[in-house]
């Protein structure tokens, strides 16, 4: 199945795609990867739904990769004793670990980390922003606040504190279940919410020891501020603008999405566009004008992937949804302008043989006017380093290993094949022109550039260069 975009699409599962003729449809429809959001559902929902994936994978013939999204430490008040309550702009009110329901003057903050974080000045957004309270005077039990936004608050809301450092861990207690849960399944992705600090991937990805990817969120000022930490650390990137778009200035969202798209493609590493793509179809079956610009952009800047949340998980139309961001990316990477803007800039390359390599097969098959440069990688750092070089032709990225073309399937113009590691030289060529054949990307007389690694099999030692032709097959 090869599609006609570089640009991958993320689907999430939920109540509206949860069956296996739903699965294969947004599969058909052009999802790549599939993400099992841990905010909702039980593991035996997500264990079905992994195993339709695998069933499906197996169906298809292609790597399909799975994502399973963290839903990370929830900041939330308490109750109310009479239902909703009203703060006005300019009263008083306490945030404290009183667990007595709440009235018009204070409720409980069950979160001790974030009450040590507070000081005078720190402001609190509640309920998704809608009310802003302004701390006065805080405690290690406490916070006495101003509210500069009032409004009706009731149970449980959420709460957001975009100028503090809040010192507690990314992973909840239920998040710990959640991440094991997900590695025994074999999900190759893990991503991570609320990341404030590199430390926090560190953390992860001490617990994942290898056996999946590691995606850090960027959804906090924190995040921000350290993004070049973070992405060092971190396998991947996910700009996620919905609680960004509440700690931060709204209009300041989409100056910092192309900063961490532009960043994750300097380091070489995938960079995910989340939250509200096309937020209208989960109730009409066509987006609004400003929803598909929305994605063009994204497309524009170069992001890997695009990823529907609610549209494909609860919506009325999540075919059509992942129908339109396919052909909004196809559309898109057809503008000539999309390539001169795409060629204006590239990743900063080591001084490595790898690198080397990979930004001269490239070069070399726009010069030529190669049909495919196929790479043969097991680690999967070569077809990272070709992807990251945004080259007009196809890379085919060729690996022994199932998990890693997996891991791999969110990776901009990477068409994954699972088949067995080159025994020599020769069966490297061969190998190589009939996957391209097999696959559609080559015919008899094309000429293919090939990227491999001498001795066969050993991660990271990409040092070969070379042109084939194309025979009859």
């Amino acid at each position: 199945m090869r599609r006609l975009r570089n640009t991958k699409i993320i689907a999430t599962l939920g109540p509206a795609s949860s069956s296996a003729a739903t699965i294969e449809a947004l599969h058909l429809a052009g999802a790549d990867v599939f993400r099992l959001n841990f905010s909702h559902g039980t593991h035996k929902d997500h264990e079905e739904r992994y195993n339709t994936i695998r069933e499906l994978e197996a169906k298809v013939g292609r790597p399909i990769g799975i994502l399973a999204d963290l839903q990370g430490p929830k900041i939330r008040i308490g109750i109310f004793a009479k239902g909703p309550v009203e703060l006005k702009n300019g009263s008083a009110f306490r945030l404290d670990l009183d667990k007595a329901p709440g009235d018009a003057t204070r409720v409980c903050l069950p979160h001790p980390a974030v009450l040590e974080s507070l000081e005078a000045g720190s402001i609190l957004l509640l309920d998704d922003g809608k009310l802003k309270l302004t701390v006065t005077t805080a405690g290690a039990d406490f916070a006495d606040c101003l509210v500069t936004v009032g409004g009706k608050i009731s149970d449980r809301k959420g709460v957001n504190i975009p100028n503090a450092l809040v010192r507690m861990s990314p992973l909840t207690d239920k998040d710990r279940r959640d991440l094991d849960f997900a590695l025994s399944l074999g999900v190759d992705w893990i991503a991570l919410s609320f990341v404030q600090r590199p430390e926090d991937i560190a953390e992860v990805k001490k617990i994942v020891a290898g056996r999946a990817s590691v995606m850090a969120k960027i959804e906090k000022p924190a995040a921000v501020e350290t993004l070049d930490g973070i992405i060092d650390l971190a396998d991947a990137i996910m700009v996620a603008r919905g609680d960004l778009g509440v700690e931060m200035p709204i209009q300041e969202v989409p100056s910092i999405q192309k900063k961490i798209i532009a960043r994750a493609r300097e380091a070489g590493k995938p960079v995910v566009v989340a939250t509200q793509m096309l937020e209208s179809m989960i109730s009409a079956p066509v987006p609004t004008r400003a929803e598909v610009t929305d994605v063009a952009n994204a497309i524009y800047d170069g992001t890997d992937a695009v990823m529907l949340s609610a549209e494909s998980a609860a919506g009325e139309y999540p075919l059509e949804a992942v129908a339109m961001m396919s052909d909004i990316a196809v559309v898109t990477e057809k503008d000539p302008m999309y390539r001169s803007i795409i060629d204006a800039k590239h990743g900063h390359l080591e001084a490595t043989t790898a690198d080397a390599i990979s930004a001269a097969a490239i070069q070399v098959s726009r010069t030529i006017g190669a049909a495919a440069v196929v790479t043969y990688t097991t680690s999967g750092s070569t077809a990272l380093r070709a992807a990251r070089e945004r080259g007009e032709t196809s890379v085919l990225a060729l690996r022994p290993a199932l998990k890693t073309a997996r891991t791999l399937a969110l990776v901009w113009g990477l068409h994954c094949v699972h088949t067995k590691d080159a025994e020599n030289f020769a069966d490297m060529v061969n190998k190589a022109c009939k996957i391209s054949f097999a696959e559609g990307f080559a015919r008899p007389g094309d000429r293919v550039v090939i990227m491999a690694g001498v001795p066969f099999g050993t991660p990271g030692s990409t040092n070969i260069l070379r042109i084939a032709w194309v025979g009859e097959q």
